[in-house]
């Protein structure tokens, strides 16, 4: 059996083994030091880029605001000063199409060319009036000439000037009746029908051998390099939007900015509403007219309303977790539990009081995923 050893011998070899320069055993980490590991992780999920792809977690970016916002459905529509309707100004039977729908067209180019009666009444009244002209002026070269001779009188070469004159006018006025038409067509039966703007074609109501009637709407050519959209507004969160304001527009994955254009200071007779036109700078052409997107507008601050701003993050980014409102913030490693002081809802908003400043990152689609792998993570923690 082996026997106690003393404790004042143990005592002195410890003292000995400390005193001989061999380095003392590594210490096991404090219980301290262990809760601050774990607190420095609290609320963290740590999760990959491929991870968070797979488990259908989406983020929106976190946006700043002064008076809160409003998120309305709305549809891209034409730049209304950039679009313009082509109809035919005679009637007539459609014998060619050279652009079809989404096709570029520049100003003055041919769309269709139209045949009929009156298209060849409009281009004789030219020949004419150019034949008349070159008479005319014929016979003025002719009067001037015997009047320098003085072998006719001043009279005579007062009336040529003037039949010149005349004949002058008629054909300006000629050409401007087909001009007014469209322009021509190649033959004296027909009219061609000109892209008024260079742009798209974006509705086409006529086909080939259509016999269409005067003021039929045949084309519509849009400059799709600037879009718009129209959004109806109280007149309380009208007000609070100005010329130059910022419009989110979103669909999907894609976002653009567009700029408040025209508020109009006029009600609708029939809705009561104001109408806000913001216009979006299409030049990659990800947009296309009739498009759905959601709007959401940037509301400033009312006049003694007492500054109700604050950040404004999806309804769908806000988790409760252990019994507090969070947001799950995107950072290196994955996503970060953020405490956060909800206020007010603002369409498919809410506004976040305190707890983000507005340039963060958050889960939206996907949140209640990352709320339950952060519980799982602490139970396993608690488990140890």
């Amino acid at each position: 059996m082996r026997k106690a050893i003393p404790a004042a011998l143990t005592l002195a070899i410890l003292l000995a083994g400390c005193g001989s320069g061999s380095p003392p055993p590594a210490e096991a980490p404090s219980e301290a030091a262990k809760g601050a590991a774990h607190e420095e992780e609290e609320g963290q999920v740590e999760l990959t880029v491929e991870q968070i792809r797979k488990a259908g977690v989406e983020v929106a970016r976190a946006i700043r605001s002064g008076g809160g916002a409003l998120t309305l459905p709305a549809t891209i529509e034409g730049d209304p000063q950039g679009t313009q309707v082509v109809s035919a100004a005679i009637g007539g039977r459609v014998v060619s199409l050279t652009r079809n729908l989404g096709q570029a067209v520049g100003r003055g180019q041919t769309l269709a060319v139209i045949e009929s009666r009156e298209a060849a009444s409009l281009n004789a009244e030219i020949e004419a009036a150019r034949a008349r002209l070159t008479l005319a002026q014929s016979n003025l070269t002719r009067e001037q000439r015997l009047f320098d001779q003085k072998v006719s009188p001043e009279q005579d070469l007062i009336a040529a000037r003037t039949a010149a004159s005349e004949a002058r006018i008629a054909l300006r006025l000629a050409q401007q009746q087909v001009s007014a038409a469209g322009a021509g067509g190649g033959a004296l039966n027909r009219i061609a029908i000109v892209a008024p703007l260079s742009g798209q074609v974006v509705t086409r109501n006529v086909t080939l051998g259509q016999t269409v009637a005067a003021d039929a709407e045949l084309f519509r050519v849009a400059n799709l390099s600037r879009v718009s959209v129209s959004l109806a507004l109280s007149p309380g969160d009208a007000g609070k939007v100005r010329p130059g304001s910022e419009i989110e527009i979103v669909s999907g994955d894609r976002r653009s900015v567009a700029r408040v254009d025209f508020v109009s200071p006029i009600l609708d007779e029939a809705t009561r509403l104001a109408t806000v036109i913001a216009v979006i700078d299409n030049g990659s052409g990800q947009w296309r007219v009739g498009e759905p997107v959601t709007a959401s507008i940037r509301l400033s601050e009312s006049i003694g309303n007492g500054g109700a701003g604050g950040v404004l993050v999806p309804a769908s980014a806000i988790q409760t977790v252990e019994g507090r409102q969070t947001v799950f913030v995107r950072n290196q490693k994955g996503f970060k539990a953020t405490p956060v002081t909800v206020g007010q809802p603002s369409g498919d908003n809410v506004v976040i009081t305190s707890g983000l400043t507005g340039n963060e990152q958050v889960a939206t689609t996907g949140s209640f995923t990352l709320k339950a792998e952060l519980g799982k993570g602490e139970a396993e923690h608690g488990g140890h």
